[in-house]
């Protein structure tokens, strides 16, 4: 049996008999292949704590009468992120439309040095807009969870998002043409609004971005962080890999 969170579309906590490849391709488009769906999962390494009913897991993910698998049995759809330690996260599964998944591996965070003192993330879960910030991902995750501020979540799953070089955007290899948010000028105003603003360390962009949000508008990866627990960093391969090793998924979810 596996245990398998579920950060986008929805939260949810599903215990499964099938593998993550099979469990892609089902949650995806289905049993009968007539849905379409990208979503985004993690693989959990086992049972923890108190706050899920394993017990229930044990006895309802069993195989069916004719000896066919379990396909899911939902353990919680409300507030399971928060709940889940770091420690216990497993691989990342990035999955297309038509149910082709690319498997992320946790990895060292970008350095440092190739900070250019502004990003643009797409937040996941619990929440999901798109957000203009002056912090790097970790600082920025901290923010998000510092119950001190006026908003803060208790944990965060988000996405750095490729964006031009604001300083020489004619020089920039990360095309304007991968969002489309109210226009460049909205997007080009947020920016301004972080970079110039004293204090001002985020600014939402867009609240229902999730309807732009494609894998190939990801840079540097994934981030998982939970209060008091660290971040974990999912480091997103480049084009070229993608094209050389998982040739079939990036056709599927439109890198070329």
């Amino acid at each position: 049996m596996h245990y398998y969170m579920m950060v986008s579309p929805t939260e949810a906590l599903i215990a499964s008999m099938l593998d993550s490849s099979d469990f892609a391709s089902y949650m995806a488009t289905g049993p009968r292949k007539t849905t379409s769906e990208q979503l985004i999962f993690a693989e959990l390494t086992g049972e923890f704590g108190s706050d899920f009913d394993w017990d229930y897991a044990h006895r309802a993910c069993r195989a069916h009468p004719d000896g066919s698998p379990k396909h899911s049995v939902y353990l919680s759809v409300y507030r399971v992120l928060e709940r889940v330690p770091l420690s216990h996260l497993g691989n990342l599964f990035l999955v297309a439309k038509d149910g082709r998944s690319l498997q992320l591996s946790p990895g060292d965070r970008p350095h440092p040095e190739h900070w250019r003192g502004y990003a643009l993330y797409k937040e996941l879960c619990p929440v999901t807009p798109l957000v203009a910030s002056s912090l790097p991902p970790e600082p920025f995750s901290r923010y998000l969870l510092d119950s001190t501020n006026h908003i803060s979540v208790p944990a965060i799953v988000f996405a750095d998002v490729k964006i031009i070089d604001l300083d020489n955007p004619g020089h920039s290899d990360n095309g304007e043409d991968l969002y489309d948010y109210r226009g460049r000028e909205h997007l080009r105003s947020c920016f301004d609004e972080v970079r110039k603003g004293p204090g001002k360390r985020s600014k939402t962009i867009d609240r229902s971005a999730d309807i732009h949000f494609t894998y190939r508008s990801i840079a540097d990866g994934i981030y998982f962080a939970r209060y008091k627990d660290g971040i974990v960093f999912y480091p997103m391969p480049d084009r070229d890999e993608i094209r050389e090793h998982h040739y079939e998924w990036g056709r599927s979810a439109n890198f070329y």
